[in-house]
């Protein structure tokens, strides 16, 4: 969650530092950087736990974790590689984590999209 909370944190500071750019050439930089952003931070975050089910040897190869990660945090789960019992437990916290997480990052994604929406409506009306 740490990471993420940076992560956002991080993703707002260099688009609102693009503010120079004027009209719709910010509203689209500011889109497309706030969803590659947000790939790469679910990325990030679906990588490190990959890394943790490897080194603590819960899964045998990282491209097994890698798929297993992904399909936990994203909840879809296919069920086909399960982690044994004692790791059990970290691949929910993983996928309740994950759950929330994409949530946060929707709901920032649709603030800053209606910002600029509400950015623009109010511009309208001034002119």
């Amino acid at each position: 969650m740490l990471l993420h909370l940076l992560g956002l944190s991080a993703l707002l500071l260099i688009i609102r530092q693009r503010r120079r750019l004027e009209g719709w050439r910010h509203d689209a930089w500011a889109v497309l950087m706030a969803a590659i952003g947000l790939f790469i931070l679910h990325g990030a975050e679906i990588w490190g736990y990959a890394l943790f089910y490897v080194a603590c040897g819960a899964l045998g190869d990282f491209e097994t974790a890698l798929y297993f990660s992904t399909a936990t945090y994203t909840t879809i789960g296919y069920g086909d590689v399960v982690l044994a019992r004692p790791w059990r437990v970290i691949g929910a916290i993983e996928g309740a984590g994950g759950i929330i997480l994409l949530g946060w990052s929707t709901a920032f994604f649709v603030a800053m999209v209606g910002r600029i929406n509400s950015i623009e409506n109010r511009v309208g009306r001034e002119t």
